[in-house]
């Protein structure tokens, strides 16, 4: 996947916010002054990329563990196609439902097409919210899976590039724009 960007200023953009923004009480003046920015323009280039579709979406990472949060499931659900949508929206309304989207089935050893996380304390509130969601949604004979995860591994946003040395991963493209290659994440 490749983004173009116009100036040098983009792209020092993009690199400081891919890792997070500061924990400050003004992270984009902080940002600013790193790459020789106003708080102001900060704010507006951010929005900017957001508007050309550059930044799809702009939040946190929350880990989960350090807010009490001790277990999660993926729950895989095997939904009729016509009520993925749905069930969908249904499921996702709820505030412990933190991801819930739609893969393709594997036949035939994994019919599942519908997926959602759910957190909470322990085990028994994953259960319960379960039980509610289930209750709520009506689809107490949709066949489902629930798998809890044994182990947490880091927990990042997208890297989109980074300087490697001298060589960086953003190139020079005809037109003066930049090309920035995807690194997937670290």
């Amino acid at each position: 996947m490749i983004m173009t960007l116009k100036s040098e200023m983009d792209i020092k953009l993009i690199e400081a916010i891919q890792d997070g923004i500061p924990l400050v009480s003004r992270p984009y003046r902080e940002i600013g002054d790193r790459i020789g920015m106003s708080e102001q323009e900060v704010v507006e280039k951010i929005r900017q990329f957001q508007d050309y579709g550059i930044i799809k979406r702009f939040g946190i990472v929350v880990r989960h563990h350090e807010l009490g949060y001790r277990a999660n499931a993926m729950v895989v659900w095997d939904v009729p196609d016509e009520r993925v949508q749905e069930l969908g929206k249904c499921m996702g309304q709820f505030e412990f439902v933190t991801l819930c989207y739609q893969r393709t089935r594997s036949l035939p050893h994994w019919p599942y097409n519908l997926y959602c996380m759910i957190h909470g304390q322990d085990r028994a509130v994953v259960l319960k919210h379960l039980s509610e969601l289930i209750n709520h949604c009506g689809i107490q004979g949709i066949p489902c899976e629930v798998l809890f995860s044994r182990r947490r591994f880091k927990q990042r946003g997208a890297v989109y590039c980074r300087d490697q040395g001298n060589q960086s991963a953003l190139s020079a493209v005809p037109d003066g724009s930049r090309k920035i290659r995807i690194v997937g994440n670290q």
